[in-house]
């Protein structure tokens, strides 16, 4: 018979024990649950758990983290939410810029450098397509006025 895997909080070594989201999240009507530090409110960090399942949805996270890991989401969601690639490709445009398998390109899964880096890179790839499209809009409006429409 398997063992159920201890999971252990990053910051303090403590447990972490499944329970419900119930006095964490402000409303938990959706009856989430989560893995959180047995040293909870002391260390504040916890982590979700794929609905239905025991498995954790990334790795534990306290205050800080959880806000850098929601603001690098915001991030790479506009990715695909632009247009600039689909959902698939986002992700592997992701395991590709942290050299790392498809299977682990997830945000809940990463540290502050590793967010820090996604915010970066989306960044950058936001402006140059916006960079790009003022370009294609200006050699448009150059043919119109030179008479060649478009």
């Amino acid at each position: 018979m398997k063992k159920n895997k201890i999971v252990r909080c990053p910051y303090c070594g403590s447990p972490a024990y499944l329970r419900s989201a119930d006095g964490i999240y402000k409303n938990n009507r959706a009856g989430a649950k989560l893995y959180v530090c047995s040293k909870y409110p002391a260390c504040d960090s916890y982590v979700r758990v794929i609905p239905g399942t025991k498995i954790p949805a990334g790795s534990l996270a306290n205050k800080a983290l959880r806000a850098l890991r929601i603001e690098a989401h915001r991030y790479f969601d506009l990715l695909f939410q632009t247009g600039i690639m689909n959902r698939n490709e986002a992700y592997e445009w992701l395991a590709c810029m942290l050299q790392m398998p498809l299977s682990q390109a997830h945000i809940g899964y990463l540290g502050e450098y590793y967010c820090n880096r996604v915010i970066e890179e989306t960044k950058r790839l936001l402006e140059n397509r916006q960079i790009l499209n003022e370009r294609w809009r200006e050699h448009q409006y150059q043919k119109i006025a030179a008479g060649g429409g478009l």
